[in-house]
């Protein structure tokens, strides 16, 4: 047996941990960072978005230094019917910018780069193809970790593994995920020259656009997502769990239905699938965060943290794990004690904005998870578009009337006020 020490060991090299060990390192703390894949980045599925202020408060000048691919300067919102479909397309390019606002990423070499980048910062070992087994604790505290037959120790363990890993879970910081507060992911990359994209979403070199899809889940809670990346496509759906398994259909045969949509694939065509797969995501925010972030000596972040947030036009996980990171370093930095350590964590998160973003948006997850938003209200709103621009030579109805006619098909005013009803109070 081996036994090995450092200031600090942090456990996953995703946006999180990274950002963490970046920022004690710069600070002269010696950090292991400890990836399970092989290589690092070879865990997380492509495909996602990046805000930069994230990247600056990380480190000045970095988001021009990171393998981004695309800067975001077109916001669209598509809702779906069963063989139609609308788009709102918000342009805004003063969003290309020298520090773009955002942009897409392909998160397998940008995690590898990003792990590297903090390495590089003189005081953090990456160690990858890791398992750590055990969080190690004596009189109440953490003293560091085992995996197979080596221990290192440590004063701080900081926990960046995602949502799926188990040792925020036997820390006694997080309770076993139920099913309503995750949601089930499933991503496609796929390939298309540049200048196919540029045309087809009408962007210049090196812009791009995001998508959020409302519909195409046949019904199920849940929504869908395209990211433009250089030369590929980043599309994707998330279900919620316990519905999609009462289709007793395969997932995959429900997102190669969503492909197919005649608005979808238009944009996809001559491309060629390059990655596919799928895993859990975080989906409830605020209200499924675990109670506690902390223990003496030991801190979560990222996604084991349930930082993520989705109000149905933006969709934000990697920021918010690059912040929770960058606040967790600090903490440590500025903590006298492993006592005093959760109560100046939860400081750094607060003066961040990480917790007061996430308390005010804590009711968009129960209103996107309304069936009818993802069924109901993209075929009402596809039918009333359909009427507006129909001509077949009759008499028109007048329009009040004809959306009324449209309202009453689709939904009764009662379920419709107790909707809006609901909306009002989860916001």
């Amino acid at each position: 047996m081996r036994t090995f020490r450092f200031d600090v060991i942090i456990i996953g090299a995703g946006p999180a941990g990274s950002a963490c060990a970046h920022t004690l390192a710069k600070e002269g703390k010696k950090a292991l960072l400890v990836e399970r894949g092989l290589p690092t980045g070879s865990k997380n599925l492509s495909g996602g978005r990046l805000y930069s202020y994230a990247l600056e408060l990380l480190e000045p000048g970095l988001t021009a230094k990171a393998p981004l691919e695309r800067s975001i300067v077109r916001e669209q919102i598509m809702m779906l019917d069963q063989d139609r479909g609308f788009c709102l397309d918000f342009f805004e390019p003063a969003l290309h910018s020298d520090i773009p606002h955002s942009c897409s990423v392909l998160r397998t070499p940008f995690d590898e780069w990003l792990a590297a980048y903090a390495e590089e910062q003189g005081g953090a070992t990456l160690v990858d193809g890791i398992k750590i087994d055990e969080i190690l604790w004596q009189d109440g505290r953490v003293t560091g970790v085992r995996s197979g037959d080596d221990t290192v120790e440590a004063d701080t363990v900081v926990i960046a593994e995602g949502v799926l890993g188990q040792l925020a879970e036997t820390a006694g910081l997080r309770p076993k995920l139920p099913a309503q507060q995750v949601g089930v992911g499933i991503k496609e990359v796929i390939s298309l020259p540049a200048n196919v994209i540029e045309e087809r979403f009408q962007v210049a070199s090196g812009q791009g656009a995001a998508r959020v899809i409302a519909g195409g889940t046949a019904g199920i809670p849940g929504g869908g997502f395209l990211y433009t990346n250089k030369e590929s496509l980043s599309l994707g759906l998330v279900f919620h769990p316990e519905e999609a398994a009462k289709q007793n259909r395969p997932l995959a045969e429900l997102f190669q239905e969503f492909k197919m949509h005649p608005a979808i694939y238009p944009l996809l065509a001559g491309g060629a699938t390059v990655e596919y797969g799928a895993h859990l995501v975080p989906e409830a925010g605020w209200r499924g965060m675990p109670p506690s972030l902390h223990r003496p000596g030991l801190l979560l972040v990222g996604d084991a943290a349930g930082f993520v947030i989705n109000t149905g036009t933006i969709i934000r996980g990697m920021d918010l794990a690059i912040v929770s990171g960058i606040a967790a370093a600090r903490a440590i930095l500025a903590s006298e004690s492993p006592q005093a350590l959760g109560s100046q964590y939860l400081a750094e998160l607060q003066q961040c904005g990480l917790l007061p973003t996430m308390k005010i948006l804590a009711g968009w997850p129960e209103l996107l998870g309304n069936p009818r938003m993802v069924s109901t209200y993209p075929a009402m709103a596809n039918a009333m578009l359909h009427t507006m621009f129909h001509v077949d030579g009759a008499v028109p109805p007048s329009m009040p009337k004809a959306m009324k006619e449209v309202l009453q098909a689709h939904i009764s005013l009662g379920t419709l006020l107790q909707d809006l009803w609901k909306g009002v109070r989860a916001l």
